[in-house]
Order: structure tokens, then C-alpha cells, then sequence
């Protein structure tokens, strides 16, 4: 996330690599997917993951050593890329929570429990985010001159121990989004088992998907820790490495993936709506109507 000397350039140079290439990848699918489609909620978020994601990885790529930023800018340069972080983790909890929405038949009920739930999570990023980057005796940035190169160095002043504790109840948060898929899952097998019907392609996705974004989550949460730390500089280039590559590509790469494998199914819902189709929420017939979606 913050780097700090010429040395870890080659990675600097290989997350901008990553990320762009990756932006290229996706490119055609965004264009057929998004922008020659019918905006939903879902088109809005998509975008967002999309180019806030690819904002922040430039910034803490340009910052960690690609260009040299004096001190007082640097200072401000760290402090954008940990607020931007922490909305964009916030982001891709609401996207988790609208599609578990979606599975429990738009249940008003848990949508406004989970979002209720979630409130005190936002306001444990900021308090985290005020306590921890915000305040000099905490996390400061200090200019580094060598007869080869002059650059800034984040130098943080507390142990790992508080981003431990105040990642806990992220952690548990994100374990009861993954518990309530989970459950949906079962339930819907245990639907589709009894009517010999094989599972819903796009239930299936979905909770896969809940699944891969708390792996993501809880690791992101646990190399935020080791900064703290001070560890070494290979363990430090590859946490580096994770933090700013894996949330910008994997985030909109599992929304676009389903709208892919949903046109390539050819439903007959697709042409009506950008976002998912109904055809997950029920079985696929030919006579369905074309409707809305909510996901």
C-alpha cells in the first residue's frame, strides 16, 4: 500500500503493469456489458470498483517510487491513498450485501439489518483511519537522502496491535455475509435436489464469489497489520504487491464475470436489464416474460 524506496521499483513498475493490463483484459466486456447496456444500480458500482480501483493503484504506484514527492505532499499522498482504501473496501461491502438482498427474495428485513449492521463498521474505518494515519505520533513520513537517490518513507510509530484489534469486527462482519450465502446455498440445493433440478448457475457464482471477497478481505486485513510491524523488505514488497493489485482486480472482475456467463446463456431476460437477470432467483423457462432486475 505505501512504499518507500527505490529498491521495490520493479514492483511499482509490475502493479501498474498488473492493473493495466488487467483494465485491457476486461475492456471489450466493459464496453458490451456496461456501456451498450441498460444502466442498473449494478452498472454504477461496477464502475466504481472499476476506476476508483485503478485511481488508487496509479497513486501508490506514482508515490511509492516512481516519482519523487516532498515530504508535506507525500504525507498528504498516504493519507488519500488510506481513506480511498477504506472506501473502496466499504464499496464492495454494499455490493456483497445488495446480492445477498437479491438471494433472500429482496428481504427488506435483512437489507436493512445488514445496513444497520454496517454503519458502525464505516465509522470503525474512519475512527481506525483518524487514529491511525491522521495523527503524527502514530504514522508519519520522513525524507530519506543517499548520494543516489532522495525518496520518502512512511514510518509508522505503533505496534500492530490496534489495526489488529480494530480489524476484528470487519472480520466478523464479513464472516456473516459469507454464513448467510452459505445458507441460501444450502437451502436452494436442498430445493433443487428435491425437484431433481440441477443448481442455479448464478446462486452458485454468487456465493462463490461471497466466499473469494472475504478470503480477499481477511488477507487485506491481516497485511495491513503487518505494516505496523515493520517487517522486512521482501515480505514488505509482497504485501505491497497484494494490497495494491488483488482488491482493483478482483472486485469488478467477479461483477463483469457474471454478466459475461449470463449473456453467454442466452437467456431471455438479458436484453431488458444491464445488471443480473431473475433467471437465478427461478428456473429458466422459455415462456418466462422479460422482467427487471435488482441486482
Amino acid at each position: 500500500m505505501y512504499m518507500l524506496s527505490g529498491g521495490i521499483t520493479i514492483w511499482l513498475v509490475l502493479i501498474i503493469t498488473l492493473v493495466t493490463y488487467e483494465y485491457m483484459l476486461q475492456f471489450e466486456k466493459e464496453i458490451t456489458f456496461v456501456w451498450k447496456r441498460p444502466w442498473s444500480l449494478m452498472s454504477y458500482a461496477y464502475l466504481a470498483v472499476r476506476y476508483f480501483g485503478l485511481f488508487l493503484a496509479m497513486v501508490c504506484a506514482c508515490w511509492g517510487g516512481l516519482l519523487y514527492m516532498p515530504k508535506s505532499v507525500s504525507y498528504g499522498i498516504i493519507l488519500l491513498i488510506q481513506w480511498g482504501f477504506s472506501a473502496y473496501f466499504c464499496l464492495t461491502e454494499v455490493i456483497l450485501i445488495w446480492r445477498l438482498y437479491a438471494l433472500y427474495n429482496q428481504s427488506k428485513l435483512l437489507l436493512y439489518v445488514l445496513l444497520g449492521l454496517f454503519l458502525p463498521i464505516v465509522a470503525l474505518y474512519i475512527g481506525m483511519n483518524i487514529y491511525l494515519y491522521s495523527r503524527p505520533s502514530a504514522f508519519s513520513v520522513k525524507e530519506i537522502i543517499t548520494p543516489h537517490a532522495k525518496y520518502c518513507e512512511a514510518s509508522f510509530h505503533l505496534g500492530p496491535m490496534p489495526a489488529v484489534y480494530a480489524s476484528i469486527p470487519i472480520i466478523c462482519y464479513d464472516i456473516s455475509l459469507v454464513v448467510l450465502a452459505a445458507t441460501i446455498l444450502v437451502k436452494h440445493l436442498k430445493e433443487r435436489r428435491e425437484v431433481n433440478m440441477r443448481p442455479n448457475t448464478y446462486v452458485l457464482m454468487i456465493v462463490r464469489y461471497h466466499v473469494i471477497n472475504f478470503v480477499l478481505n481477511l488477507a487485506s486485513q491481516i497485511f495491513s497489520a503487518v505494516l505496523w510491524a515493520n517487517p522486512p523488505m521482501p515480505v514488505l514488497s509482497l504485501v505491497v504487491m497484494f494490497n495494491d493489485t488483488a482488491p482493483f482486480i478482483i472486485a469488478p472482475r467477479l461483477i463483469i464475470s457474471i454478466w459475461d456467463t449470463h449473456a453467454s446463456d442466452q437467456c431471455v431476460h438479458v436484453s431488458t436489464t444491464f445488471a443480473d437477470c431473475v433467471c437465478w432467483t427461478s428456473p429458466p423457462t422459455c415462456e418466462e416474460h422479460e422482467m427487471d432486475s435488482h441486482t
